[in-house]
């Protein structure tokens, strides 16, 4: 084995750094909106009635939706999710002749030709692994919820609060300090799975070890080099959910 030449890593460095920074803008945004959105899908999971219409309306238009929903994402591979979004509900969206956003007048042509060129691959990447991490976090939030003392529940309603205000109030925060480490656990595979991407042309991490391997016919220096960007993300995300969790038990404590 030739020894390693970091001559290739020098002259190819702004590359890794722009891809570095796009894992980072990628993981940042779908991190927040997956977390979001899997609190709505979690909620939607768990509403219920006791009584009445709702209970049928709730069951059947809520609770099933979101089950078919979360079992749909977690059974297919992201990496077939990232080709369906970028292939067809994107195009189907914004493409500038047809696209549903365009002939109904909610995007302008010239808009949409420019958000399709520029930041096609980018979009799809976002509401791919968003649609991906919603329901992963949607079980997560779920289970954290589910893990609340039901008393706590009852009293607060007894105090004449909303179910909305309890949960907001009262039991969100309870859960959030339980649920904390699988949040961060799904962050970083954030991380890692956004390389997926790289297929459909988004200039991450991976397109970048895959341009420097093309140039030069060689794997190893550019994808040992990714190994190493993507391990030191990693390990700064998990040092950051350390911290976070060490300040919210100092919290319970006082």
């Amino acid at each position: 084995m030739t020894g390693f030449r970091w001559e290739i890593i020098q002259e190819y460095a702004p590359l890794f750094v722009e891809g570095a920074w796009m894992t980072i803008k990628c993981t940042i945004i779908c991190v927040i909106l997956g977390t979001l959105w899997g609190l709505l899908l979690g909620l939607g999971r768990m509403a219920k009635a006791e009584h009445g219409p709702w209970r049928f309306i709730l069951r059947y238009f809520v609770q099933l939706p979101v089950r078919i929903y979360v079992s749909a994402f977690r059974g297919t591979p992201l990496f077939v999710q990232i080709m369906v979004v970028h292939f067809a509900l994107v195009p189907l969206l914004i493409n500038p002749r047809d696209g549903v956003l365009v002939t109904s007048g909610i995007m302008s042509v010239d808009f949409a030709r420019m958000l399709r060129s520029d930041y096609g691959a980018f979009l799809s990447c976002i509401v791919a692994i968003t649609l991906n991490a919603g329901a992963y976090v949607s079980e997560i939030f779920r289970a954290g919820i589910q893990s609340i003392d039901r008393g706590q529940m009852e009293a607060s309603r007894a105090l004449g609060m909303t179910w909305g205000k309890t949960i907001r109030k009262v039991i969100l925060p309870q859960a959030f300090k339980r649920i904390l480490p699988p949040l961060g656990n799904n962050a970083i595979a954030i991380v890692k799975d956004s390389s997926l991407a790289s297929a459909i042309g988004l200039a991450d991490l991976a397109y970048a070890a895959r341009t420097v391997s093309g140039a030069y016919a060689t794997y190893w220096e550019p994808y040992l080099a990714i190994s190493i960007i993507y391990w030191v993300l990693t390990f700064i995300l998990s040092l950051l959910v350390q911290h976070m969790e060490k300040r919210l038990s100092k919290s319970d404590s006082h």
